[in-house]
């Protein structure tokens, strides 16, 4: 077998190199890679550089982290997987030992080691990754290999959802339509919110939000927008708005756009500094952070699996792994032509 890695060898830049294939460990699985979708974070790494420096300017950075493949080999302690799996996998790997993982909440575990990012930086653009079983999941054999990669991005818009409660009969406001945007309006859409109105620049974004259930879409350069956005939700604004762009200016705009006693979701990775004018949220107006999922992804491949839940359409544009380079450019440069990237490393089904 030969493997091969891509990595950022500077911003702007990637290459494929030659790496020895690794050897799973007694507890992990090898995978054979098939499909790798290309997050918003991934492409804001290929611009600038990963979210969180790595302290050792020589350390190598990889990029991807929604993927599925094929079980090529197994440690011995594993059981529960075969050589030939279908499977997709959780890019986290938690301690499992502070209080935040013996809570359940192993998203937020302190010593995580996320693909992609610290402490290793290693990415999912490779032929073939070793991982830990328990962070291992089955492919029903109705699902492709692509949607398995892209039960990554389901489970952040599904556990949004669920932290913003009850949301049956609810009206709620979506900034933001890219991929998570998207997600995030499915999600919202099957807990039986009432009014689902998504507001973004990019018309085949909003297209794709109304396909998915949104019930109305604004565009976010209209002057009129807020009293536009309150015409359909009630003059007191949303009962929750989803924060999914991870922008600044998005950020401020859901303050005017949520009610009284209502709920602003921070879904989105907001660079920098974000004032907010708490004479807009002194009404009891509750303000929660998300971050990424936990015990997620089981839900989340079943309902992809009974048609409830489409990730197949948003994969609008596929590129071969040679051509990973050309692959982020075009995610820099074409965001009006596109919603959702997926570099294939292999084609297994």
């Amino acid at each position: 077998m030969k493997n091969t890695v891509a990595i950022l060898e500077k911003p702007g830049k990637m290459i494929i190199k030659d790496v020895a294939v690794p050897e799973p460990k007694d507890h992990e699985v090898l995978i054979k890679v098939g499909d790798v979708g290309i997050c918003g974070s991934d492409v804001h790494g290929f611009q600038h550089g990963p979210y969180i420096p790595p302290k050792d300017p020589n350390q190598t950075i990889g990029l991807g982290h929604e993927v599925a493949g094929i079980v090529e080999k197994i440690g011995k302690d594993v059981t529960n997987f075969k050589i030939g799996d279908r499977v997709c996998i959780e890019p986290g790997i938690p301690c499992y030992k502070c209080e935040f993982c013996m809570e359940g909440h192993y998203n937020v575990c302190p010593d995580v080691d996320f693909m992609a990012t610290q402490p290793n930086y290693k990415g999912a653009l490779t032929n073939y990754l070793a991982h830990p079983a328990d962070m291992t999941y089955h492919l029903p054999d109705n699902m492709s290999i692509v949607e398995g990669a892209l039960v990554e991005p389901a489970a952040v818009g599904i556990h949004a959802a669920e932290m913003a409660g009850d949301l049956l009969g609810k009206k709620v406001v979506i900034l933001g339509s890219g991929c998570i945007g998207l997600m995030t309006v499915q999600s919202t859409k099957l807990m039986g919110a009432s009014e689902i109105v998504v507001i973004d620049v990019l018309e085949n974004r909003l297209k794709k939000a109304k396909e998915l259930g949104a019930t109305a879409i604004f565009d976010g350069r209209d002057g009129e927008l807020v009293d536009k956005v309150k015409a359909v939700v009630g003059e007191y604004g949303a009962d929750v708005v989803f924060e999914t762009a991870g922008a600044i200016p998005t950020a401020k705009m859901a303050l005017q756009l949520v009610k009284r006693r209502g709920k602003v979701m921070v879904v989105g990775t907001i660079p920098g500094d974000t004032p907010i004018d708490f004479l807009k949220i002194n009404r009891e107006v509750s303000i929660q952070t998300v971050f990424r999922y936990a015990n997620d992804y089981p839900k989340t491949i079943s309902m992809i699996s009974k048609g409830d839940f489409d990730v197949l359409s948003m994969a609008d544009k596929y590129f071969d792994y040679k051509d990973t380079q050309e692959a982020f450019e075009f995610s820099v440069n074409n965001k009006s032509d596109l919603i959702k990237g997926v570099i294939r490393v292999a084609k297994l089904d």
